[in-house]
This record gives structure tokens, sequence and C-alpha cells, in this order.
């Protein structure tokens, strides 16, 4: 099993190809095949028949290890240096004469039968095909076609699945294959059907066969629900599409509530930690946790330590805190490798996570590090599953030994805290290479050196981290100097190289970025962090406290202290319920922080009203202190956006009031007469 990664760069060495043809005749044109290899040049061989021709049968050209391996030689592995082509190359074979508008098949065979060679097929001066071969025995077909003036297609539409109701992103991938450059566009969308939106686009400056993303100016406004969202460009340089076989791309969303920010609740109620999960479900040396991003899935992901010769599991918690719980331990075939002794785990709103592995070299052979941040398909019919041996894995990039803290920016882009250089880094995933797969090449990476970090030494303690997306501030844990860093992500600018242990396509130090020390003081080992809107909760791993803080100035303000009661706590999360969650890596614990007693009950009490029981589970009885008959009176619980989630007739002065359709969490219950609202207080549903 290898588990390396390709390496991209340019030589020139003597290319096996048969083709006696040195010049193309009328009716045909010269395709020129760029080919880079892996790490393992000599498993490859080639070969290009007419379409329908097996492997071997009209041969047109051929190149790679020809004498080892051939049309029948995948999987024999018996492919030897100073055969076929030299390693992390790419090489170019040219003068291949092919009939204009005939069809042929590309056949790629591979010796190991785990891929390793990616093919651009440049006709008409274009490079306008793609191929890679993933295993063995890969068939490509392709047309020898002349590219239209004007063709674009929307390959993916990339607004995320699950959104919130208003102000929705519209976001689309497209790929130009037209012969000009594109300056300007109309770009459309509808969603379920409706009236198209369209925006003109300009000021671009789009090469011939590449991709792009495009923003549609006017974001969409819907209603909650299911909703199918579809998107295309029309006009190009003012002309239309000349192919409307691939213009649109469309996509199932979900509109629905986001978190609430009710943190400030806590310091009303007493708090009482609620065990989720622990040994018996699967919970081993949890060290973070992440929930799903459509949230009204309720569902948590725990990244667990276990040990290093087998690597990571997680446990996946569906309806977590629900009557109808149930959780999920899995393991990647290949988590020695891509998950070993994972630190931190975190979501991206496209649906994958991202992982950061605790040790200085995955590969656990003695020599250079070679580990860093891991990226993961969520999809169960992806994760943990059997994929050509390598994994289930999309992406992994080599340069951060003992990674001490993950947290995501926008789709496959990751911040991490690396313990071995004392640093910041970005990593920018980019196109995931699929299930199992080893092309890094695209990753783009930058370094922020933190003057005076240091991780713990025994690389037991994670330093969690979290982007705090409406200010693009990034925040950090140091465990070790008990404080939190800040980095301003808006500022910096790139500087020298950094020579990568695999090639990228940047890797570089960034040079005048903004950091500071933003809290320094009442901190005892703080590991984990979390924020929303002006809200921060940092937890503390010797003292098991939680810390609520307001972030809403350029100093944090405390404004409570939340004991767990146990020393321990490592990854700390605000879920879907506007609740605190987090787990202790002592105790092999998932909890939650639920609250009980209620010491502030009336907020404004014109008319006083009490709740019983509160916190409620199915049904909470309203006593009034006095009722007037003759008035039109009714209570209604709103969530904390203001949001009416139900409401009821008053017809005494005592009611009972259903809330069992409402999700565990803090509400506001208003009791109104002739339409104002005479008294207000929370209300707290806990099943």
């Amino acid at each position: 099993m290898k588990f390396f990664t390709k390496l991209f760069c340019i030589s020139t060495l003597l290319l096996a190809i048969t083709n006696t043809q040195a010049q193309c005749i009328v009716g045909e044109t010269e395709l020129v095949l760029d080919i880079a290899t892996d790490d393992w040049g000599l498993e490859c061989y080639w070969q290009i028949t007419p379409l329908g021709n097996a492997c071997d049968n009209g041969t047109i050209a051929e190149g790679g290890n020809i004498v080892q391996i051939g049309c029948g030689g995948a999987g024999d592995q018996d492919a030897t240096n100073g055969n076929g082509y030299a390693s992390n190359t790419t090489i170019t074979e040219d003068q291949i004469c092919l009939i204009i508008g005939e069809s042929y098949t590309l056949y790629y065979i591979d010796d190991y039968e785990d891929g390793g060679a990616h093919f651009t097929l440049n006709l008409f001066g274009f490079p306008m095909l793609q191929f890679t071969g993933m295993g063995s025995n890969d068939e490509f077909n392709f047309t020898v076609q002349e590219p239209l003036q004007y063709d674009v297609a929307c390959n993916q539409v990339l607004s995320y699945n699950y959104v919130q109701p208003t102000d929705i992103e519209i976001r689309a991938k497209f790929f130009h294959n037209g012969s000009d450059v594109i300056n300007s566009v109309e770009m459309n969308y509808t969603s379920d059907s409706g009236t198209p939106v369209t925006s003109t686009i300009d000021g671009l400056n789009i090469q011939p066969f590449t991709s792009f993303e495009l923003v549609h100016p006017l974001p969409l406004n819907t209603t909650n629900g299911n909703h199918n969202l579809s998107i295309w460009l029309s006009s190009i340089n003012g002309n239309p599409d000349m192919n409307a076989l691939n213009d649109i791309a469309s996509k199932a969303i979900t509109a629905g509530p986001g978190t609430p920010n009710i943190l400030d609740t806590y310091l009303d109620y007493n708090t009482e930690m609620q065990e989720i999960a622990g040994s018996a479900q699967g919970v081993d040396h949890p060290r973070d946790l992440d929930f799903h991003p459509t949230l009204t899935n309720n569902e948590l992901w725990v990244i667990l330590k276990k040990v290093e010769n087998s690597g990571g599991s997680t446990v996946k918690i569906s309806h977590a805190g629900e009557a109808s719980q149930e959780e999920l331990v899995q393991t990647d075939g290949n988590a020695w490798h891509f998950m070993s002794l994972p630190t931190a785990i975190s979501f991206s709103r496209n649906e994958n996570f991202a992982t950061s592995p605790g040790v200085y070299d995955a590969n656990h052979d003695g020599g250079m590090p070679f580990t860093g941040p891991t990226l993961w398909d969520s999809n169960p019919a992806v994760y943990a599953q059997p994929s050509g041996g390598n994994g289930s894995h999309i992406d992994m990039l080599h340069e951060s030994p003992y990674s001490m803290g993950i947290t995501w920016e926008k789709d496959n882009k990751f911040w991490v805290n690396c313990g071995d250089h004392n640093e910041i880094m970005s990593y920018d995933f980019q196109e995931d290479h699929g299930p199992g797969n080893s092309d890094h090449s695209d990753g783009i990476i930058y370094k922020y050196p933190i003057p005076g970090y240091s991780e713990d030494s025994d690389h037991e303690i994670p330093d969690h981290m979290i982007m705090d997306h409406n200010t693009g501030w990034l925040y950090a844990c140091n465990s070790q100097q008990n404080r939190i860093i800040r980095l301003n992500t808006a500022t910096g600018t790139p500087g020298d190289d950094v020579t990568p242990h695999e090639a990228v396509s940047i890797y570089k130090y960034m040079d005048n970025f903004t950091w500071e020390v933003y809290l320094n003081t009442g901190l005892d080992t703080p590991t984990g962090i979390d924020i929303i809107e002006d809200r921060m909760i940092v937890s503390n791993y010797n003292s098991g406290d939680i810390h609520l803080y307001d972030i809403s100035n350029a100093q944090p303000i405390l404004l409570g202290v939340i004991p767990t009661g146990e020393s321990g706590i490592m990854g700390i999360k605000i879920g879907p319920d506007g609740l605190i969650w987090y787990v202790n890596s002592i105790t092999n614990q998932v909890m939650r922080v639920g609250m009980t007693t209620v010491e502030v009950e009336e907020v404004s009490t014109p008319l006083a009203l009490t709740l019983s029981p509160n916190p409620a589970k199915e049904n909470v009885r309203i006593n009034l202190n006095s009722f007037d008959p003759t008035s039109k009176s009714y209570v209604r619980i709103l969530d904390f956006s203001g949001k009416l989630l139900t409401e009821k007739n008053i017809q005494s002065k005592s009611t009972v009031l259903d809330v069992s359709m409402l999700s565990d969490g803090v509400y506001i219950l208003q009791y109104l007469s002739d339409h104002s609202v005479l008294s207000t207080q929370k209300i707290v549903v806990q099943k």
C-alpha cells in the first residue's frame, strides 16, 4: 500500500511513444498529450485506439511502460526502474494525428491498480479535455471536435444544501468550453421554477477551457422548507450560448432555522451537566465535536483519539439528545495514516469535514514528517467505506506535524494550529481528489508564525480554534500560555516560498499580518472555543470551567462562569438548540449544559403570570393573577430571532400550552391582551 501524493514538476526526458506520423494531413489535427505522473511513473501505460476497438486493436499511439505493462499488465506489480516514465514529472507526447470528427478511446493501465497519471488532451491549440487514471483498465472516450466560440457549462451549484431563508448566496461553478475569452455574462437563477432573476457581471477575463466560479449579485429570499435552485448563464460577451445541452445545473436546498444566540440565558438559570453519550456508546478519549451543517438533523460528530497503530475514529450521534438518538462508531480503513491520533474536527457548510492529526509523521516510519489536515466527505456512502485500498479520505495535505486544532473558513479551506512549527496555517484543499485518490497538487498553504506560541509537549491537550465569519478574525486557544490569540485573516501579504514535502500549487510564509493576544487573564489551560455573534465561550481543561464573554468591543468582557465539575474538558460547541455541548477526554463523555431552576422569572409583568413546570417537556400551565374575559387575550411563543412558533387564545386564568413540538432550547413567552404585550418571560423546553 502506498501513502504518498502526486508531485508535479516539469522536466525533459526521452519519451516512449509509438506513432509514425510526423505531420498531420488535411482533415486531421494534432493531439498533444501532457501526462503528469505521481511517485510511481514506471507503473503507467496508455494507448489510443479508434472508439469501439479493444486495447491493442488498431493502436494509434501508446506510451509509458510499454515493455513491462501493455494492455494486459494491470495489477501485475512487476514494473521495475528504468522502464516507462520518470516519477513526479510532466511528459509531453505530440505528433499524434487524429481525424477531425472521429471518436477515440484512451486506455490507461496501471501496474499497481491504484492510478497515478493525469492526462491533458490538447486539441486545436486548447487544453480541451482532462482525464485522470484512477485505477486499472480505465477508458476515456473522446471526439475530436473543434470548439465553439461561446459554450459555457454550468457544472455545479455551489450554494449550500442547508441555508437560512434570507440572503441566500447564489453561487455556481462553470467551465468555459469556448474559444473566446469571456469578458461579461448574464447570470440567471430560479427557485422552484419561478421567475428568473438575471444580472450582468462585467470585468471578467476568463480564458478558454478553464473553470470559474460566479456569485449572483442578488441573493435569494425564500421561506423555510425544501426548494429547487437552478442556475445558468445566458448572454456571453453579448452573444447567446451556442450549446444548450450543458447550460443549466440544479440543486435541492433546504431553508431552515439557524442557531439561536441564547447564551446569556445561562446567566439567569442554574446549569446541569447532561450526558449525551459515554463509554457505553463507544466514546473513547474524545477530543472534539461538531454538528453537521444541516442543523435540523441535529447530527453530532465526535472525534476520538484512539491509538496510533489503528488511527482515530468518529462517533456520529443522530438526533443528539432526543429520545430517538442513535450512535454509530466508524473507523476509516486507513485511519492510521489519514486520521492518526486526531485532535480536532470541523465541518464545512458544504458538508465535508476536516480533521487534524496529532502525530509527527503519519507514515510512522521514523523519517521526515509527512502529515497534516485531512478532508472527508460526510456522505455515509463515502465516509469509512472501501475505496481502492487507500481509505475514504477525499484530500490530505502534509505540512503540519502535531496539528492541534482546526476550523473551517469557506468551502474546502480550513485553518490549522501547527504545534511543530509554532504557527497558524491556512490550508485550501481546493478541488478534492475524490475518495482514496492522491492528487494534492492544487493545494494552497500559507504559514503565519506566532511569537511565543507553543503547544502541549505531550501532544495531548489540543488548542482548538474558531473562525468568526462575521468579522474575519480567527480565534485560537493557546493552552500552555493560558491565553486566547486572534488573527485578522483579511491582513497579510504573501512572502517567501516554503519547500514542501509534496508539490502543491502555493506554499508561502505570510508577512505583515495582524494578530494579538486577545485574552490572557482568568484562564486555566484553555482548550475549547466557540463563537456566535458577539458571544464567545472558552473551556478550561484543568478546572473544567466554561467562560462566557461579550466580544462586541475591542476587549472581551467576562459575563459568567459555568462550572462543569470535572477536569478534562476539550472541544466545545454551541449546538443547533443554542445550548453548550462539550466532550470530556478523561471521563469519556459527550455532554450538554442544560438549565434547571429559574432564578429570574419576570421581565415585565403589569399582569403577573406564572409558568409550571419551567423547564417544560410537553405541556406548560400558564396561571394569570388576573383575567379580563371581555378582552381578546392570548399567549404566544417566539424564538430569539422573533419568529412566531405557536399561539393560543386564553379563556380563563389558567390554561395549558402544548410545547411538545418545540426542540430543546430557550424561548420567549408573551401574554397579550387586545394586541398589547402585557408580560414577557423566558421558557425553557427540555425533554
